[in-house]
């Protein structure tokens, strides 16, 4: 029960014949200042029924509330401000972290069922980029956060293994490339000769027919193609696993839209059994006028099936396969106008489990306010962004901690932690520019911040040799050790927050507050002073250590012990 929860239920003892539990609940607020107490209550709502002025009603009220979970009820003009009882709250808040550990905040909303969660899908042939870090990472730290609530998370790498840039690329490799220079730097020499098809096209127009005409090829299943295609797929997967490595991001399923090329045509029977495809200027399309949206675009006038159909095979499948309680989305912002067509035909279909099916959107990553492309060969490249984290983490852990045994392994959980705290610690569909320097900074609000919180707890806890005894009575009273009390108290309710909006920046942010909270106690108390509150201290540190462990965790960080 958190301490709004508390308040409510003193205030409705008293005004249950006034405004119902609902209508307090809204009325109460979090004062900005502490010296105003934790919890304050508006008398406005009842000048009406009690014929008074609210700064009359304010004084009368709080003498006829028990005052026993607080220390002090103040009243100011027509506010009641309430005081919590920092003793009781703090020995159930410190007990509760002691017993259940990191499963402190746990829920089972989900029941075990199915979230199919798909993430990152980069394209076959081009280079992992910056661009690509928002969708892996926050479907990454969406799923252990789903699972936290009791979710059963199926992380999917839809990879575009498919169109007509495969009919490009061959065309591309026959003319220019070789396979010595393929084999020995897969990826960039893919990308090297996709640009330069790019480069060619504009003076040689009918390059895009060779390239459709090899896209039809491998459609239809030649040999030479598909030999192809899938030695591109597979040199791209070896490169793309090495990143994957480096962010330790796993999934469950690597099923891409090639996966879905015998699939398509049962969607097509499917929605000419249901009369929904209608013939347009030779193409076949959904009208979606009820729904607000322009036709769907299901098959192009000569045959090919379009990016909407494969979705609408891969929604039909994962249902089938996983029967999920939800389907997530993480995909681009410049999606949303896509997802909604795609559940809108699902509707049509007859589908109510679409509404079940949520677009996680995003914002953009820019360099210098401007976006990165892959066409032109613009792009900034994921692994090196992650070496170069790791370089600076370790350059730093060198200065302050040169006798550190794993330097290595903790300047890689520190350096790639940075890149991907940085991503989420901002509100997912925020545009936010990335600057190296800023993201490995071991102050401010960043990853290394935290983490160093963490390892600077944990040492404190090493040096007392404490270990939480379940059976003990940790009571704190002070002021200082508050603020940090109540953010662990607000931790369950953080949990499903993040989890609702499906937003890993609260988690990010949580983290954050929770770390200046306690470095602020720590600079002003003397946690190790011999005295009877000492062991309750050490249990509030304890509880800072698992609290600071699993956001990071919920995150896909670590928390390193040493620093």
């Amino acid at each position: 029960m958190n301490n709004k929860d508390v308040v409510a239920k003193a205030l409705y003892d008293v005004l249950k014949d006034d405004l119902t539990m609902e209508q307090i609940e809204k009325l109460l607020e979090n004062p900005k200042s502490a010296d105003h107490g934790d919890v304050a209550f508006p008398a406005f709502a009842l000048a009406k029924a009690y014929k008074k002025a609210p700064q009359q009603i304010a004084p009368e009220l709080a003498e006829k509330i028990d005052g026993k979970n607080f220390e002090k009820i103040e009243v100011v003009g027509p506010y009641l401000n309430f005081f919590m009882n920092k003793g009781a709250i703090s020995e159930k808040v410190l007990a509760t972290v002691v017993k259940e550990k990191e499963h402190y905040g746990d829920a089972n909303i989900g029941e075990n069922r199915n979230v199919p969660i798909d993430l990152s899908s980069p394209n076959i042939a081009k280079p992992i980029s910056m661009g690509h870090l928002r969708s892996t990472v926050i479907g990454n730290s969406i799923g252990f956060i789903m699972e936290k609530i009791g979710y059963n998370p199926i992380r999917i790498n839809h990879l575009g293994d498919w169109g007509t840039q495969f009919g490009k690329l061959i065309v591309a490799y026959k003319k220019w490339g070789s396979e010595e220079a393929v084999k020995s730097e897969p990826i960039n020499e893919l990308l090297r000769l996709y640009v330069q098809f790019h480069e060619e096209v504009e003076t040689q127009p009918e390059l895009d027919d060779e390239a459709r005409a090899w896209f039809k090829k491998l459609e239809d299943g030649d040999k030479e193609a598909v030999s192809l295609w899938q030695w591109f797929r597979d040199e791209s997967m070896k490169e793309f696993n090495k990143i994957y490595d480096m962010l330790e991001v796993k999934f469950d399923s690597l099923n891409g839209e090639a996966f879905y090329n015998d699939k398509m045509d049962g969607i097509i029977e499917l929605l000419e059994e249901k009369h929904l495809l209608k013939e347009d200027r030779g193409a076949e399309i959904v009208d979606l006028s009820a729904y607000d949206l322009n036709p769907a675009l299901i098959r192009k006038s000569d045959g090919a099936t379009l990016y909407i159909t494969r979705d609408l095979a891969a929604a039909l499948y994962r249902k089938r396969t996983y029967d999920f309680a939800q389907s997530i989305y993480v995909v681009g912002n410049e999606q949303s106008y896509h997802f909604k067509q795609l559940k809108a035909v699902l509707k049509e279909m007859g589908f109510d489990w679409s509404d079940d099916m949520h677009h996680i959107a995003f914002g953009l990553i820019t360099q210098g306010g401007k976006k990165l492309s892959t066409r032109k060969g613009k792009i900034v490249l994921l692994e090196e962004v992650l070496n170069q984290a790791i370089d600076s983490a370790k350059e730093q852990i060198s200065e302050k901690n040169p006798d550190l045994e794993n330097k290595d392994e903790v300047a890689k959980q520190v350096g790639v932690g940075a890149v991907i705290f940085h991503d989420l610690k901002n509100d997912r569909l925020n545009t936010f520019d990335f600057t190296l320097e800023e993201v490995v900074r071991f102050e401010g609000e960043t990853g290394p911040y935290v983490q160093y919180t963490h390892a600077r707890a944990m040492s404190i806890l090493a040096k007392a040799g404490f270990t939480p005894n379940e059976a003990a009575d940790y009571k704190l009273n002070d002021e200082a050790s508050w603020e940090v009390v109540k953010l662990i108290q607000q931790y369950p309710e953080t949990i499903l927050k993040a989890a609702a909006n499906y937003e890993p920046s609260v988690i990010a942010k949580h983290a954050i507050k929770l770390a200046q909270a306690f470095n602020k106690y720590y600079a002003n108390v003397k946690i190790l002073a011999d005295d009877d509150q000492k062991d309750a201290r050490l249990a509030l540190v304890y509880a800072v250590t698992v609290l600071l462990k699993e956001d990071l965790r919920l995150l896909g960080l670590h928390a390193p012990e040493k620093m």
